[in-house]
């Protein structure tokens, strides 16, 4: 049985961990301890700048996380809930916790009053692909994803 609830400052340590396990997935540099330090320093603040769903066994171990944060649709004129990430360690893939940690973001943007979730999936992740596929998920062709890095501000 997986449960999903909101991180607390005191399951920094599983965050952390769960955050390089994602790194090295996707075989990614691992955040350096600035990174960290900030990371866990936004995520807990008084006013924190993104929210942390965590996934736990029923034994009471974390075994995935999704980061969500608002932003806003003009068009929609509603919040959007932006998935940064959802991860899930590949030994407890196919224990529903991914399943719990999607729905448990979908019930978090209907509770905001959110017009719609969106995320972006790596093209190469064809795991991740068909998992959003199947909960819904629409891969929008029209729409190219770009980014400003901050050395080019």
């Amino acid at each position: 049985m997986v449960s999903v609830r909101a991180a607390q400052q005191d399951d920094s340590q599983a965050i952390l961990q769960l955050i390089d396990a994602l790194a090295d997935y996707e075989k990614l540099e691992r955040p350096d301890d600035q990174a960290k330090a900030r990371l866990l320093r936004d995520a807990f603040a008084e006013n924190p700048r993104f929210n942390i769903l965590l996934a736990q066994t029923g034994e009471g171990a974390v075994v995935g996380y999704a980061f969500i944060l608002e932003h806003y649709s003009t068009f929609l004129a509603l919040p959007t809930l932006y998935l940064e990430d959802l991860f899930v360690l590949p030994e407890a893939r196919s224990t529903g916790a991914g399943s719990a940690l999607f729905q448990a973001v979908k019930d978090e943007a209907r509770q905001r009053g959110c017009g719609r979730v969106e995320f972006v999936v790596l093209d190469w992740n064809q795991l991740a692909r068909d998992f959003y596929h199947r909960k819904g998920g629409k891969h929008l062709q029209d729409w190219c994803f770009y980014r400003v890095d901050a050395e080019d501000f």
